[in-house]
């Protein structure tokens, strides 16, 4: 018998996944455990957010640390120097050497990540439950006292241009870089690879003064899920945080997107289309049913986009279609990997599908995607990263941490009609498009 309210959510889902049951059939007693499930928060002076979620079957303590040194905010001429900091502050922490303080984090068996993200430098590690009053200020020392050594630069810049060499070798994430940093507002579409120039000027001491600028503890967040005891775990970060100062709140302003239509030449068999279209926020009352509706687009074999592009017509090798949900904006994008001469039938139908959606759905695709969302959450629910990351990046969306069980209430909330409804009067705006391929393609705005 399950013995926590977090497995019993999951256990339910499960049930309803395997029977089919229709979707109002769990939602009164998803509202009571969400009763049950507590995560608790406290603020440290210093302004830096901690959010703790017990998930009472782990073993493991996964932690994220997301503090405002993200790709929107680095300097108008250092588009780069994130990424460079992502890899250099691993590169010895804390009077450590960069192998003394590997080997250190190593021994108690600490998987650990740095990333930046849109408005985030992302520190992420995962540990034994029990191994967190030794383990964390070995992965705090990353954010507060990272060695960056002059020394250290040559080799992570040395990575970050590999990176950008290996794009001609990965064609669909060019193009799909090349949609967002035309789509989205600039500074929002700017690519976590950086650019070359940028990355080659960036010196040791750029690096230094955004990281001390940017790596600070008023608007970063802390999230835990799994295993721990609250007070001796915020007694570990107290011990290891209170001394962090500093504060960068502030946000870029955006400019407007160039959008359009855009052709890349490439010397290839191959044609790589994206697109990209607004849609609601993730703030918006409409958030669930947006999801809903690019899983009817998108949801595995059975998805309208695999149907119709791929299965029926034989158009293209991969085709999908995603929502990105932002606090003041959501974004829904769409990929399809086709051979050069179906290209232009294959951006004919993928854009037709993408409009054709706000003539509504059928009962068996609302199912389908609904199915296919409840499975998402049974799979978040497993993993105390996912968790961790799903609260912290909650708590910057909507000013405080969600539960799995709301979560799960909200799509049991969904009605076809409702459905219907939002699609009718949210139908896919206007467009920008990016091909990859030996020839442009004709798009009608």
């Amino acid at each position: 018998m399950c013995c926590s309210g977090r497995l019993r959510l999951i256990c339910a889902l499960r049930f309803s996944l395997c029977a089919f049951e229709p979707v109002s059939s769990v939602a009164g007693p998803l509202i009571h455990w969400a009763r049950m499930t507590q995560i608790q928060s406290r603020k440290l002076p210093n302004g830096l957010v901690v959010l703790a979620e017990p998930v009472a079957e782990a073993r493991s303590l996964a932690v994220n640390l997301l503090t405002p040194a993200g790709l929107a905010v680095q300097p108008g001429d250092q588009e780069g120097v994130a990424p460079l900091l992502a890899e250099m502050v691993l590169r010895g922490a804390g009077g450590r050497s960069s192998r003394e303080h590997s080997d250190a984090m190593d021994r108690l068996g600490m998987h650990r990540s740095v990333s930046p993200s849109t408005r985030f430098l992302r520190f992420g590690g995962t540990l034994i439950g029990d191994r967190y009053a030794e383990a964390l200020p070995l992965l705090f020392d990353l954010v507060t006292s990272p060695a960056l050594d002059n020394a250290e630069l040559e080799p992570a810049r040395d990575l970050a241009l590999q990176a950008i060499a290996g794009l001609d070798d990965a064609p669909q994430q060019r193009a799909m870089i090349e949609l967002r940093a035309r789509h989205l507002p600039a500074p929002l579409g700017r690519s976590s690879l950086g650019v070359k120039g940028h990355i080659e000027a960036v010196t040791a001491d750029d690096v230094r003064a955004f990281w001390k600028s940017r790596c600070v503890p008023s608007g970063s967040i802390l999230s835990f899920a799994g295993r721990f005891d609250f007070d001796a775990l915020y007694a570990v970060v107290e011990a290891s945080l209170s001394g962090w100062s500093g504060d960068a709140t502030d946000d870029p302003d955006p400019v407007p997107a160039v959008g359009g239509t855009h052709h890349l030449p490439a010397d290839s068999t191959q044609v790589h289309i994206g697109l990209a279209y607004q849609a609601v926020p993730a703030t918006h009352a409409d958030r669930t049913l947006q999801s809903a509706a690019v899983a009817v687009l998108s949801g595995g074999m059975s998805g309208r986009l695999f149907t119709e592009v791929r299965e029926k017509r034989g158009l293209c090798y991969s085709v999908y279609a995603r929502y990105a949900a932002q606090k003041d904006r959501g974004d829904v994008t769409a990929y399809a990997g086709t051979t050069a001469p179906r290209a232009q039938e294959t951006l004919d139908v993928l854009t037709a599908e993408l409009r054709r959606l706000a003539d509504g759905v059928d009962e068996g695709e609302f199912r389908r995607a609904v199915v296919g969302m409840k499975s998402r959450l049974v799979m978040e629910g497993e993993s105390t990263g996912a968790r961790a990351g799903s609260i912290a990046s909650d708590q910057y969306l909507f000013g405080r941490p969600r539960t799995l069980a709301e979560d799960a209430a909200e799509v049991d909330a969904l009605t076809l009609d409702a459905l219907n409804d939002f699609l009718k009067r949210s139908p896919a705006g206007r467009m920008t498009v990016v091909t990859l391929g030996p020839e442009p393609l004709t798009f009608a705005v």
